[in-house]
């Protein structure tokens, strides 16, 4: 089993709005770009902005007009329920690239993308700009009983994303797509067909019955991703459940999945960055408690490659 190490809370300096708490709960997509750790979580319309090496609080960054309602089940039925965030090639006006983050799809208004230019230091530059999304996701219903995008990520000229099974629709798979047609849909270019790469479909096992889900992925050398994985006893894409078990796993290139590790502890991860340094991969995870009192803890771990 892999045991990872904490290193911090995700609190911030100042909270989303009023009676919203000191600290992001909810975190579900990672990405760590130069000195900067950008984190999304689910329940809310901001991106966390924090300083790596730093236990500093972070600040947040809006990524939507407008404010969720309170109540607990309100704010799941109204919110964009951003699941991914990945880092987008240098393209068009973003010499530096830009984060893109996007929902789960799970329902209609769950199918909306953002997106943010960086400069040459990794940091934000510019206002955010939300683009529709059912053009690019829509279509996987034909193919999901049950769509629920949970990671997203770029290797090489493709965009990936991870399909998330439950336990009535155990099925998880990879989507791939060119990343010329992300661009499209993000410029509103009409589409009569949304081009699919593949779909390959991973066998992740299961805990007691409860099967493995995709959470999130980040790129390797070669084509390859390291993805985690949760065992989350629930029956569909909307409702959450207790989280029993927790994993780190390999794809490569074509599709094959090569080994699924399981953590030590069920932690909820649900967003993960990887760097690979020489035989080591150096990896960066973030939770959601799914407990808007509970922050979610930054945590490391470093895996043989």
């Amino acid at each position: 089993m892999i045991a990872l190490t904490k290193l911090r809370e995700l609190n911030l300096s100042a909270a989303a709005s009023p009676g919203r708490p000191l600290h992001l709960s909810a975190a579900s997509g990672l990405v760590c770009l130069q000195s900067f750790i950008y984190v999304i979580a689910d329940d809310e319309l901001h991106l966390g902005v924090f300083r790596a090496g730093s236990h500093a609080p972070g600040h947040l960054v809006r990524l939507f007009d407008g404010a969720l309602p309170e109540s607990k089940a309100q704010r799941k039925k109204r919110k964009p329920d951003l699941e991914a965030l990945t880092l987008l090639p240098a393209h068009g006006g973003h010499p530096h690239g830009a984060l893109f983050a996007l929902g789960s799809g799970s329902t209609p208004n769950r199918r909306t993308g953002v997106m943010l230019g960086l400069d040459a230091h990794g940091a934000v530059h510019g206002q955010p700009r939300v683009v529709d999304l059912s053009p690019l996701l829509a279509p996987l219903d034909d193919v999901f009983p049950a769509l629920n995008i949970e990671g997203a990520t770029i290797i090489g000229d493709e965009l990936r994303l991870l399909q998330r099974g439950n336990a009535r629709h155990a099925v998880n798979a990879v989507i791939r797509f060119p990343l010329p047609v992300l661009f499209d849909v993000m410029n509103g270019k009409e589409i009569d067909a949304i081009k699919l790469s593949t779909i390959d479909t991973i066998d992740l096992g299961q805990i007691d019955g409860i099967p493995f889900g995709f959470t999130d992925a980040a790129a390797l050398p070669d084509g390859a991703m390291v993805f985690t994985a949760v065992a989350e006893d629930t029956d569909d894409a909307y409702d959450d459940g207790p989280c029993v078990g927790a994993a780190i796993g390999m794809i490569d290139n074509s599709g094959c999945l090569h080994g699924l590790h399981r953590l030590d502890r069920p932690y909820k991860v649900e967003g993960v960055d990887a760097r690979v340094d020489g035989d080591v991969i150096r990896l960066l995870l973030v939770t959601d408690a799914d407990d808007a009192g509970i922050p979610a803890g930054l945590f490391s771990v470093a895996i043989n490659w």
